[in-house]
């Protein structure tokens, strides 16, 4: 597994999207999880995959229409690494709004 290269708040999302969800999920679901357009998502997708963070495969659903879906699902190595990497973010924005004195959370949650 090769390491994040850049770590920015769109991958940030996209991780923690992916951690949250309850096993594989298809790109759409981490749009609409992160509010991120698809235009800046699917390409944090296929990097997470070429650096050995998450693997996919193809939904073979024979009852759903409309395309295939291409689900995205952790390896091991990968889910460790982002469960340090988001809550290393969480312990910087908590830092960051103590220094401030603000109390509020500067990113939005995850939900489904």
């Amino acid at each position: 597994m090769d390491p994040i290269r850049r770590v920015t708040a769109p991958t940030l999302d996209v991780l923690d999207a992916l951690l949250a969800s309850d096993g594989p999920t298809w790109g759409l679901l981490v749009i609409k999880a992160t509010g991120r357009p698809a235009g800046t998502v699917y390409p944090i997708l296929e990097r997470l995959e070429q650096q050995g963070w998450t693997r996919s495969s193809w939904d073979d659903d024979a009852d759903r229409s409309g395309p295939r879906r291409r689900l995205h699902e952790f390896t091991a190595d990968g889910a460790v690494a982002a469960r340090e990497l988001v809550q290393a973010r969480g312990e910087a924005a908590r830092a960051a709004a103590r220094a401030a004195g603000t109390a509020r959370p500067t990113h939005r949650p995850v939900t489904q």
